[in-house]
């Protein structure tokens, strides 16, 4: 009887629930609808960040594209030009034959680069996850009604557009400006295999090839997204527009048959393709077929398969596009800071050094600040600035005051594994000073010339890489008056770039 009662209350409790639903105007697609609107709003205050984000990243790199283009065709054909006098001296005759129409066809590629209407974009680019989920938001907020509300970003949403579709016509482009270059390539390595040309044609090979390694980076720092655009294609991601309207707009959409709703459109979306499980079925059953021994052959032909793969892979690597040697010069090896920006090849670097009275309180402590220079990946030349700070006599009499200050230069060249040779030549003031006056006198410097060992111990914090350990000689120590230590010992830390 308790039951039951219990369970009339509760129909009337739901009764009442649903009268008031109703009256009230409830509907399920309305809370969806607000939903949406929700996250529009939310997402609109992200809008016009997220749009001049997307404009002045297409935009920089489409300018750097261009001119690293130009810059580059016009150095491979400075040393076309290098090769033909070189082989006018062995053979004129086969000099002009080979070189008859370079200028003609570097002068219209030139010329197509300058002219926006006249661009080749019949080569297709590589697939950028970023570039199509960029491509793809925007065309969706220039489409979907309820993006109406960005109001006055409709201006900005058309600029990061046009910017957009400049970038992707940047990397066609480049990707045409590759085919002739190892045409070219191909080419003269052909006709001149039997001329004794010297270097000039493993010079051309190395700069075809760091222009394509240039051309990569670019795509690299493309696809890496920016704080403000994580945030709105989060946000975006969130509406199940936006996700319809990905699975049916994107790049990838138009490779390959997306399913869109029901399991008909999935059916179709998967026609003429075989699944994993069909696949299984089919190994399974030829398994079965084939006797005791199958399984172990079968394993064993899948392992020679996969390393014969993963040759390939190396072999295209080697290639050109990948990082690695180029086949026409064997003994190349690529320097991966030549094609990066100046600001990513400086590294920012402090380091401490104290020296101590006779108890464990520090009389001063030497603070440095280093920018170095990546020639290469395994060395490094630089500068920097240090101050000595006094701390008095003692823990009881602590007096902070200016007792130094120098100048330096460094060079770090690699050894083995995190074993560098370090080497520099520094300027120290070695007195107390109160202001510029007493320290522009260069006479009152102390020279120091340093040779040494650095051990490189990698950190992962959010502000430093790397920790770097010194023992350093400094061989100019027995000249100085008074006479410094001759060896010193410091801790650096280098900052994330």
């Amino acid at each position: 009887m308790k039951n039951k009662s219990f369970h009339n209350a509760w129909q009337i409790i739901w009764f009442v629930l649903l009268t008031m639903a109703v009256l009230c105007g409830f509907r399920p697609s309305l809370i969806a609808q607000q939903s949406s609107d929700s996250l529009l709003t939310m997402s609109t205050k992200l809008s016009n960040q997220y749009l001049e984000t997307v404009s002045k990243k297409s935009e920089k790199v489409s300018r750097e594209i261009d001119k690293k283009t130009e810059k580059y065709l016009t150095k491979l054909e400075k040393q076309e030009t290098k090769l033909k006098n070189k082989l006018c001296k062995l053979d004129s005759s086969a000099a002009n034959k080979i070189f008859a129409d370079s200028k003609k066809r570097y002068l219209e590629l030139h010329n197509r680069l300058k002219d926006e209407s006249g661009k080749i974009l019949n080569k297709t680019a590589k697939y950028m996850p970023w570039l199509d989920s960029a491509n793809t938001s925007l065309k969706f907020l220039e489409n979907n009604p309820l993006t109406a509300k960005i109001g006055s970003g409709s201006v900005k949403l058309k600029t990061a557009i046009n910017k957009i579709n400049t970038l992707k016509s940047e990397f066609k482009q480049a990707a045409n400006v590759k085919d002739f270059i190892r045409q070219r390539k191909e080419y003269l390595s052909e006709q001149l295999h039997n001329y004794d040309l010297g270097n000039e044609l493993k010079k051309y090979n190395k700069t075809a090839y760091y222009y394509s390694q240039q051309i990569n980076d670019y795509r690299q720092a493309v696809s890496d997204p920016e704080k403000a655009e994580k945030k709105a294609l989060q946000l975006l991601n969130k509406l199940p527009a936006f996700q319809q309207f990905m699975r049916k707009n994107s790049m990838l959409a138009s490779l390959f048959a997306a399913p869109t709703d029901g399991d008909e459109a999935l059916s179709q979306g998967m026609q003429g393709l075989q699944t994993r499980a069909s696949v299984q079925g089919m190994i399974q059953t030829q398994l079965a077929n084939g006797g005791p021994n199958a399984q172990a052959m079968f394993q064993q032909n899948m392992q020679e398969a996969q390393a014969a793969i993963t040759s390939i892979k190396d072999r295209i690597a080697k290639m050109g596009n990948g990082g690695g040697n180029d086949l026409e010069t064997p003994d190349f090896k690529p320097n991966v800071q030549k094609t990066k920006p100046f600001l990513k090849r400086l590294e920012y670097g402090t380091n401490i050094q104290s020296a101590k009275s006779s108890s464990y309180f520090p009389t001063t402590t030497d603070i440095g600040l280093s920018v170095g220079y990546k020639l290469n990946e395994k060395n490094m030349v630089g500068i920097g600035a240090s101050y000595k700070m006094g701390w008095g006599r003692d823990i009881k009499h602590i007096d902070i005051s200016n007792v130094g200050i120098g100048f330096r230069s460094f060079f770090d060249m690699k050894l083995k594994g995190s074993f560098y040779a370090s080497g520099g030549l520094e300027y120290n003031y070695q007195q107390p000073f109160g202001n510029i006056e007493q320290i522009k006198y260069l006479n009152d410097w102390q020279q120091s010339g340093l040779i040494g060992i650095s051990k490189i111990v990698s950190l992962k914090t959010k502000y430093f890489k790397k920790t770097k350990l010194q023992f350093l000689w400094d061989v100019l120590s027995y000249q100085q008056v008074p006479k410094a230590q001759p060896f010193k010992f410091r801790v650096g830390y280098s900052f994330n770039n």
